[in-house]
């Protein structure tokens, strides 16, 4: 059985977000949740609230199930739209450049061990 949960248009970039990412994939459930309790990164609390939505998404289809039983299996970033947060910024000789505000997609798959 395979339960997943998504995050979309997460606040984060998608370069931070996949470096927390790459830490857990592949890792039982309940371990990732623990590694990621004392990682200092800005995107370990969306990527933990995450995980602890997917096991609670298995547990409502089998309510028996524990979160040791499951496996990351697929855990994706991607970048979303930023068309609602680009700002802009004074350079020299009157000019603007274009400041984007990343956003990031974050999906996690759990699959039984």
């Amino acid at each position: 059985m395979i339960s997943q949960a998504k995050a979309r248009f997460t606040r984060i970039s998608t370069r931070k977000a996949r470096m927390v990412i790459d830490l857990v994939r592949g890792r039982n459930a309940a371990e990732a949740l623990q590694l990621l309790e004392y990682t200092p990164k800005a995107a370990a609390p969306i990527v933990r609230k995450l995980i602890a939505s997917a096991v609670a998404n298995a547990k409502q289809v089998q309510p028996n199930s524990d979160a040791d039983d499951f496996v990351i299996s697929v855990a994706t970033v991607d970048k979303a739209s930023t068309q609602h947060l680009r700002r802009w910024r004074p350079r020299a000789m009157g000019r603007a450049t274009r400041v984007e505000k990343g956003a990031s997609h974050i999906c996690i798959q759990l699959d039984e061990t």
